[in-house]
């Protein structure tokens, strides 16, 4: 959390105009600004005297600082020194010249008290000084802390290339060389690596979290595409492009267990969170192919519009979500009875019907908010998942293809095919706040859990 320290109060009116806080005998006021998701955490326990109480708020701009749009100002209320135990060094007759400087802020007006009486412990000028420094230090200690950042990783396509991005400062930190043709793209279960097909060496590549590098390779058919895991993070799915099949893969021993057979062109792939259930869609034969995971055996195949390209459960399980990119439609399927039960449907003024080819899709942990990439049409569609109607389009980046959300769910970050970079929305606003270039044709994107 960012925190600036605010105009010192060295009197007990406010500069700005605001009335005075009312003033206790024997304490002076001075004004901090700092989060108020950290009012409480700061002042419990700091010194007892402290109080805290919020003012305005102070805007930061969301584009440059995101997520920082929550200062506030406070005034702490502290005892005053007794007779003969300045805490300014005669401050109070003139201005402090180093005013941009946190702790030359904090001065005050000397005020006078009686002294102590017989057997009262007096406390030295010293001795309160440090009490009030490390008391204003351990609140700008704890606001200044900044948040934790999370990591992205981005699949280019054409550069052979995967991005890494910090989502604190919103910028490509290392660009990692991979194999030809990386798309598919996410983190193992317990995050020390992110896997990555590479289409056209025919292979799943292991990328080490840490060392941000590539370390190992898995087996898969011929051009892979898409792939998932199991809960526990032990069998990877992958689906094979150009040999219509699913291959599972033993990720503890790096070993191919099998294939299972699908429709033409198989590519989104999916998983229920109870593990039962492995959803794979081929885009030529148009279809859902619901397998067993424990029989690895097509239990159902649905039907959908023109050219799925992607599968999402609900965190529920009760519907899964199918976009097809021809079809223009997102298909919503009872996974019980196997039919199709609803579809999304999207209209964008000024497009063509043509131009609107629904790819990746989001869904919110709470499965309220669905965010659907609309490829060429360089929109991202909020959807209501109870009504299944778009509630707003959001302006992205060229040929919008996947999105993922930070962990925190503050953000989601979409790839743009051909404009070369990824735009970064404020999921809680509904808005683009950043763009960020990465390698040419981004296509997949996962970020740390």
């Amino acid at each position: 959390m960012q925190a600036e320290v605010s105009e010192v109060m060295r009197r007990s009116l406010r500069r700005d105009g605001a009335p005075p806080l009312p003033r206790a005998q024997g304490y002076r006021i001075w004004e901090v600004a700092m989060g108020t998701d950290c009012l409480h955490s700061v002042m419990a326990g700091l010194v007892p005297a402290i109080h805290a109480f919020p003012r305005g708020t102070k805007n930061v701009d969301a584009r440059d600082k995101p997520g920082h749009d929550d200062l506030c100002k406070i005034q702490v209320r502290l005892p005053c020194p007794r007779a003969g135990e300045g805490w300014g060094e005669d401050l109070s007759a003139r201005e402090n010249p180093q005013e941009e400087r946190a702790l030359s802020r904090i001065a005050s007006v000397d005020a006078m008290r009686p002294p102590p009486q017989a057997g009262e412990v007096k406390t030295s000028r010293g001795q309160m000084s440090r009490m009030l420094g490390t008391a204003l230090l351990a609140a700008f200690a704890l606001t200044t802390a900044p948040a934790h950042a999370f990591i992205a990783y981005v699949s280019n396509e054409k550069s052979n290339t995967v991005s890494v991005i910090d989502t604190e400062s919103w910028t490509v930190t290392k660009t990692i060389k991979v194999g030809q043709r990386p798309r598919g793209i996410d983190f193992t279960r317990d995050g020390k690596f992110v896997l990555v097909a590479v289409g056209d060496d025919d292979t799943i590549q292991v990328i080490d979290a840490k060392t941000q590098s590539v370390v190992d390779s898995l087996p898969s058919g011929p051009d892979p595409e898409l792939f998932a895991q199991d809960a526990a993070g032990k069998i990877l799915y992958v689906a094979n492009e150009n040999d219509n099949t699913v291959t599972v893969i033993d990720l503890d021993k790096r070993a191919r267990l099998g294939d299972i057979q699908v429709g033409v062109e198989p590519e989104g792939m999916t998983i229920s969170p109870d593990g039962k259930t492995l959803i794979n869609t081929s885009e030529t034969t148009n279809m859902a192919h619901f397998i067993d995971t424990a029989s690895r055996q097509i239990v159902a195949n649905v039907l959908v519009d023109a050219r799925p390209r992607f599968a999402e459960f609900k965190h529920d399980s009760s519907e899964v979500w199918v976009s097809s990119e021809i079809g223009g439609t997102v298909s919503i399927i009872d996974p019980r009875k196997h039919e199709v039960i609803g579809k999304v449907t999207f209209e964008i003024p000024g497009l063509r019907k043509e131009a609107i080819q629904p790819v990746g899709i989001g869904m919110t942990k709470d499965d309220k908010t669905a965010f659907i990439a609309l490829g060429p049409a360089n929109r991202i569609a909020v959807v209501d998942v109870a009504s299944r109607k778009v509630t707003k389009y959001l302006l992205v980046g060229q040929r919008v293809w996947h999105v993922a959300f930070t962990p925190d769910e503050k953000y989601l970050l979409t790839t743009n095919g051909v404009s070369n970079d990824v735009s970064v929305i404020d999921v809680a606003a509904q808005k683009v706040i950043k763009t960020i270039q990465v390698g040419e044709l981004p296509w997949g994107v996962t970020i740390a859990p």
